[in-house]
Order: structure tokens, then C-alpha cells, then sequence
């Protein structure tokens, strides 16, 4: 979900929920199965699976990560700049290399037609790498903004300034944007939600704990350097530090935590605008909305009112200077790559404290990475025509395909739930819409000006285009040919108020999907992938929405009640995963993305099993590296999910990500899955095997 990939600070809330993925492999000399092994030997297939990359000094009945990928993580040590290393950095790698020759071949090209995709691809990226020019402009292209902070004179002059920041992406107080109605997806609503803080976390202004003191104390460093770097003395970049910190706690008390905004029903709060200025009167949602082009809405979806009721709040009794020191750090803190090299080195610096990367990647994958979340359909076509072919394109629907009617088919069998429960299921699974690779419509960037003037500029222009183009499809149709992500994007997603799951081209290569590879192994790898999102649909959730995508209860209580204890046992086996001293997996923040993959890698198992009987009948299914398809299919899904983590990461990981660490992701639906058991021959009492009493099923 995760998430969309890197979403914009000040982005609507986006009911995205996104999954990361997993690779293996020599003869399994030392592996047994519980069924007599095939009579075919091979050893010419198994392209994303690694023989060399498995530790057979580890049983894989006792720990299937360690045995899966064990050499992999002991020769592949994390990279100076990375906080973590996993296959997904491997392929990032290659298609930074394709697109970096796209982008600079784009750059190279003064003759590009004025207006074209080439010249803004060009121009923006040219801009972007020209550090001479950014240090020469100094806070040139700045300073205008700042200017506008400081000219605030009154209150109602500073609601005017918030409803700029609104449009300039800064994610100054909260978020604020148009998306699908929860409860009626055919139309568009306008949508606020709580947002605000500088740390990625409220716990970080509020726990006492080591970790939170050491991220705060770096959080106050970052605030007054970068004060000073503006031209504040030392006392006055340290009072002004100070000040933002205590307007961000105020809102971070304010703030539900992680957990909290899993709840889909909490987070719907529909009001007239009227009586959103009554319930916020100090922030005036109407004249902001106003102000943003929004003065036509009359109802407003704010996530969460107790938030806004301390909004207003601090906009009445925060002195007016503070609030605009606090408007100002949040405007620089939004675009320190587009600033002077001291302002990115400030960032990372407290970024190095969460991650624990020893340095700042290079200026070229930054800048690539930037171009791709603004103009990224503008050259993703080329990517496209480079990367993925239509007999790729068809092979990943044809799984699809068998993976959506094997849902079906776990459905229908399901023992727990009622039939009337099962219609609604199968209604909704039919209903799902799927999209594959890259859009139908291309984004249309026409009334997007780019030049090679100022990154800054650029940076401020592609965002107040980006908030327009969001508020103009208010009063307009449900736009279905829309992606949240661009080609090259190596993630995937499944949002439920569109019913659909979406699956960009960057992700659909090798080592997640690989049209030369074996079935076991792309069932395992990017089928995986496809089951955890087709299953988001039916998690503690997703569930919640119907087949057209509205937030609707379609469970009959005694169905939700057997599903809600069932899901409660997945988040008691994670809560008990502990990769830190003290620090253990958060079940319940993690239970949506564990039950996909839960659901997910039961569903795809049996979609293979019935791809194989296709090609091979009942038996005389062959091996390849000495691996049966089954084993193979297992060691694809872990080995795509091994990774080498920074502690620092690993602990912010377990405190933001709705994701649980790539080893718990990789053993955990294992645990549970009898299916495994007899792939590898494992037994009771051996720690890859839970006790039946203890074993989570859900479908």
C-alpha cells in the first residue's frame, strides 16, 4: 500500500495499500518431500532462482529465510548509501540505468519542440542536476515565498498563506484534497485529514523512550541549522526551532496514531462546510476551499475532527509570528534538493539518524527519482517500449486470470462464512478491475510549464499543476483510467474505493516476473505479489468496502465475528516476532498487509497447482536445480523477500511501516501453511511448523 511508494506530503489521502517483493537457489541434496520426488531432472530452467544463494547449514523446517537466502545476505552487504538492500534495490538498480539514459538523452536535446513531453522531461531533469546554478541562485527563487510568509499581518492573512501552502505541496497543519467518495465511489468529495508533522512519526513527540530522544534531539539540529543556513543567528534559529517543535507536538497529541487510522469507518466524518466552520472555526474550511477552488463543495470528509478542533485551536492562541515561523519551516523543509547543497545535507543528516545510511545517494538518482514522481507518464512510455512487451503484458493477465478464479474457488469452498456473505465475496472479486503495466490514457501535461530557469520553480509549478489537476475533477465522473503510480514504479497497489489493483511495468521484471522463468517460480515471486493485492480486497479493511468500492458493512454479524477472531490469531503469532532486543513487530498496525499475504500465497499455491496438473498431469512434474515446483515456489516467494537492514531502519520500520520486516513476511504465512510442510518434509515440533491449535487460516 507500501503505500503508494513515496507519497507527496501534502497529497489527499490516498487509500492505497502496497506490497514489496522477493528471490533463491543448486541441487537440494539435503531437502526431502513427503510425496515421492518427480523422475525428471533439469537443470536448464530456474532463471530467478539462485541455487548458490541457499545455506544448507540451516534446515529449511527450522528457519526457511536463513535456508532460502543465506549466502545472498551474507555477499550482499548494504550499500554506503541505502539503509537496507533487498532484490527490489537489485532491479531499482537496472531501471535507474534505463531511465538515467531516457532522462539525459532528454536533457542532451536543446531542439525539443517548446511545450513537448521531451523538452519538460529535459528541462527538469537539466535543472534538477545543474548544482552549480542552484548554489549560484542561492535563495533567489525562494525568497518570494518566504516573503509572502513574512508580509502575514493578521489571521485572516495567515488563512490565505495556509491555503497557498495547500497548493504548494509543503504539508504545512494538514492534507487537504478531492478523491472518490468512500460511501458513494461514483462521485468525488473533498477530503481533509491530519497531517502537519516534520519527524514520520507522532510517538516522536511524545515518547520518552532512547529512540524517540535521539530522533528528536537530531530533529532540533536539523531545524536549527537549517534556521542559521536562512540567515538566523544561532539564537534566534534555536528560539525559532523550538517554536515549530512546540506547534508540532501540539498537533502530534492531537494526531491518531498509526493504528487508529486503520479503521476506515473512524477516519469518515461527513459534514456540511457549514458546520465544519462551526466545528473549526479559527481555520474556516469554506474560505479555504474557497480560496483553492473548491467554493462549489457544500460536504467535506474531515478524517479526523478531534485534529482539527486543536487546528483551530492553535490558530487562535499561537502567537502570529510562530505560526509563521512554523509556515516557513515548513515550506523550506518541503524542498531541500531544490535549494543549495548545505539545505540536502541538513536533510540527510537527520535522515541518516532514522536510516542509518552512511551517505546521500548521488545527486543523479535523487534527481531521476524526482522526475519520475513529477513527469514520470511523460517518459514513461519510452520506458515502456524499452522494458515491456505485449507477450509479457499478456502472460502476467493469463495469472492473473487463474489467480482471480482460484480466489473464487476458496471462496466458494470457504467452511466459516455464509452464503449469503459468499455472494457479496464473489460479487466483488468479479467486480475487481485490473490494470496491467501502464495506462490507457497518458497524463496530460500541457498546462504544466517547465524550464531550465530554476529547479525551485519547477519543483513549485509541477505541484500547484498537481493540486489543480486534483480539485478539477470535483463535480466530474470517476476517472477509472487513472493510476496512483508511474511505469517504472517497482510496487503495486490495490485501492478500495476503485476496486481494482494496479501492477506498473517496472515491477513486472525479473526477478519478480520473468516470462523465460518456470511457473513455480513467477507464481512465487510476482503471483505472490498478485495475490497479496487481489486480497487486500478481503483483509480487516479492505474487506469493509463493497464491489463498487463503498465503505459498506456486506458481512453478516456472524461472518465478521469469525473473520475478526481468525485474523486476531495472525496478529498474535506477528506481535510475538521480535528481530531487536525490545523491539517487537506492531500485529495489529501490520494485520492488513500479513493477512494478504497470508490469503495471498494460499490462493496462488493452489493457482499453480492447477497451472502444473495443465502441463505436467498429476506427477512426472520435473525438478529443475533438484528443486520440485512446489520447493521452488516457495523459495521464490522468500527469496524475494530477503533483505540485510539497518537496525536504525529496522526499528523505524516496525514503528511506521504497515509492512512487517522481510523475514517475518517470508516465514510467517509458512508457518501456517501444511502445503510448505510437506514441500520440505517438515514435522511437528521443528520450529517452520505451528501446532494445529495454533495455525491461522483464513481461506
Amino acid at each position: 500500500m507500501k503505500h503508494l511508494s513515496a507519497p507527496n506530503r501534502a497529497g489527499a489521502a490516498a487509500l492505497l495499500l502496497a506490497l514489496a517483493g522477493c528471490a533463491t537457489t543448486q541441487p537440494a541434496a539435503t531437502t526431502t518431500t513427503s510425496t515421492p520426488a518427480p523422475a525428471v531432472a533439469s537443470s536448464t530452467g530456474g532463471r530467478s532462482i539462485n541455487p548458490q544463494d541457499v545455506d544448507r547449514s540451516v534446515s529449511p523446517c527450522e528457519d526457511f529465510f536463513r535456508f532460502s537466502g543465506g549466502n545472498w545476505l551474507k555477499n550482499n552487504p548494504i550499500p554506503a548509501y541505502a539503509s537496507s538492500w533487498a532484490p527490489r534495490n537489485e532491479l531499482n538498480d537496472r531501471t535507474q540505468a534505463t531511465l538515467r539514459r531516457i532522462l539525459e538523452d532528454a536533457a542532451a536535446d536543446r531542439a525539443a519542440a517548446p511545450g513537448s513531453n521531451r523538452q519538460k522531461v529535459g528541462d527538469y531533469y537539466a535543472a534538477g542536476m545543474d548544482s552549480v546554478g542552484l548554489e549560484k541562485a542561492g535563495l533567489t527563487y525562494l525568497k518570494p515565498e518566504l516573503a509572502r510568509i513574512a508580509a502575514v499581518k493578521d489571521r485572516p492573512g495567515l488563512l490565505s498563506e495556509i491555503a497557498r501552502q495547500q497548493t504548494l505541496g509543503t504539508g504545512a497543519f494538514f492534507r487537504a484534497g478531492v478523491a472518490p467518495d468512500r460511501k458513494n465511489s461514483s462521485v468525488y468529495a473533498v477530503n481533509m485529514s491530519q497531517g502537519g508533522l516534520g519527524m514520520p512519526d507522532r510517538d516522536y513527540y511524545l515518547k520518552d523512550d532512547a529512540r524517540s530522544k535521539t530522533v528528536r534531539t537530531a530533529y532540533i539540529t536539523y531545524l536549527t541549522n537549517t534556521f542559521k543556513l536562512l540567515g538566523d543567528a544561532e539564537a534566534t534559529a534555536a528560539a525559532k526551532a523550538a517554536t515549530v517543535v512546540r506547534v508540532e507536538t501540539r498537533l502530534a497529541r492531537a494526531s491518531k496514531d498509526r493504528v487508529s487510522l486503520r479503521d476506515p469507518y473512524a477516519s469518515y466524518n461527513k459534514m456540511t462546510v457549514a458546520e465544519a466552520d462551526k466545528q473549526f472555526p479559527n481555520l474556516q474550511p469554506s474560505a479555504l476551499l474557497k480560496r483553492n477552488g473548491l467554493g462549489a463543495a457544500q460536504e467535506v470528509i474531515v478524517g479526523q475532527p478531534e485534529f482539527f478542533r486543536e487546528v483551530s485551536a492553535v490558530l487562535k492562541e499561537e502567537p502570529l509570528q510562530d505560526l509563521k515561523t512554523y509556515l516557513s519551516w515548513q515550506l523550506v523543509s518541503s524542498v531541500p534538493a531544490a535549494l543549495p547543497q548545505a539545505f540536502s545535507d541538513e536533510a540527510f543528516r537527520f535522515a541518516q539518524v532514522q536510516s542509518g545510511a552512511k551517505q546521500q545517494p548521488t545527486r543523479w538518482k535523487r534527481m531521476l527519482a524526482a522526475t519520475d514522481g513529477t513527469l514520470g507518464e511523460a517518459f514513461g512510455q519510452l520506458y515502456v517500449d524499452q522494458a515491456f512487451s505485449p507477450a509479457a503484458k499478456q502472460k502476467a493477465l493469463d495469472m492473473l486470470a487463474n489467480i482471480r478464479e482460484s480466489m473464487a474457488e476458496h471462496i466458494q469452498t470457504n467452511t466459516w462464512m455464509s452464503a449469503a456473505t459468499k455472494q457479496e465475496a464473489l460479487k466483488k472479486l468479479s467486480a475487481l478491475r485490473v490494470k496491467i503495466g501502464y495506462p490507457d490514457k497518458w497524463k496530460d501535461y500541457s498546462a504544466l510549464n517547465i524550464s531550465r530557469e530554476s529547479y525551485l520553480k519547477n519543483v513549485l509549478a509541477a505541484r500547484q499543476w498537481g493540486y489543480q489537476q486534483n480539485m478539477k475533477k470535483f463535480g466530474g465522473p470517476i476517472d477509472r483510467t487513472e493510476w496512483s503510480m508511474t511505469p517504472p514504479t517497482i510496487n503495486a497497489y490495490y485501492s478500495p474505493p476503485m476496486n481494482e489493483i494496479v501492477f506498473p511495468a517496472g515491477y513486472l521484471q525479473p526477478p519478480f516476473f520473468d516470462p523465460e522463468a518456470d511457473d513455480a517460480v513467477n507464481y512465487g515471486a510476482i503471483g505472490g505479489v498478485m495475490g497479496h493485492e487481489m486480497t487486500h480486497g478481503f483483509d480487516d479493511s479492505g474487506r469493509q468496502y463493497d464491489s463498487e468500492g463503498n465503505l459498506r458493512d456486506w458481512w453478516t454479524p456472524a461472518d465478521a465475528a469469525e473473520f475478526t477472531k481468525r485474523a486476531a490469531v495472525v496478529g498474535t503469532q506477528y506481535s510475538a516476532f521480535s528481530p531487536l532486543d525490545s523491539v517487537y513487530v506492531n500485529g495489529k498496525l501490520t494485520m492488513g498487509e500479513n493477512l494478504a499475504d497470508f490469503a495471498g500465497l494460499t490462493i496462488v499455491y493452489a493457482a499453480l497447482q492447477k497451472q502444473l496438473d495443465k502441463q505436467y498431469g498429476k506427477g512426472n512434474r520435473p525438478l529443475i536445480d533438484g528443486f520440485t515446483p512446489e520447493q521452488r515456489f516457495f523459495l521464490s516467494w522468500a527469496q524475494l523477500r530477503r533483505q540485510n537492514i539497518r537496525p536504525e531502519a529496522l526499528r523505524q520500520q516496525i514503528l511506521t511501516d504497515p509492512h512487517s520486516p522481510g523475514q517475518y513476511r517470508t516465514i510467517g504465512p509458512l508457518m501456517n501453511m501444511p502445503e510448505f510442510y510437506q514441500a520440505f518434509g517438515c514435522t511437528p515440533g521443528q520450529k517452520m511448523v505451528r501446532p494445529d491449535a495454533e495455525r491461522a487460516v483464513i481461506w
